[in-house]
């Protein structure tokens, strides 16, 4: 097990966090693609980082592939109305749609037969 907050790949030469030739190598994200610098330059001379999170629907889409932020039928944009945080009533809502309401039990791991495991010679 290795010690926290230890990272266990090292990068060296170009690939080296602080290497010059990094951004020559390493590929770029879309806003850089698009031409979009990643630091953008204000009045005072100090340069802004865009956001290092990713919100939740680009997430979604980018693992699920499901679009949560336009509508399926017309392309419109959708918005968020409620969010239900209470157990008792997501329990009404989902037994009202016929779904399950409650996550099933765990099953118990199975014990391996003795035949199961094979003995190196």
């Amino acid at each position: 097990m290795p010690p926290p907050r230890l990272h266990l790949i090292r990068f060296h030469g170009v690939l080296a966090p602080n290497a010059k030739l990094r951004a020559l190598v390493v590929p770029h994200g879309p806003e850089q693609a698009t031409g979009k610098s990643e630091l953008t330059a204000t009045e005072s001379g100090c340069t802004h980082r865009r956001p290092a999170r990713i919100s939740w629907a680009r997430l979604l889409k980018r693992v699920f592939e499901i679009d949560m932020e336009h509508y399926p039928n017309c392309g419109g944009q959708l918005r968020i109305i409620a969010a239900i945080l209470e157990s008792a009533v997501i329990d009404r809502i989902l037994t009202h749609l016929g779904l399950q309401a409650r996550v099933p039990p765990r099953v118990p791991p199975r014990v391996p037969a003795r035949g199961d495991f094979q003995q190196a010679a």
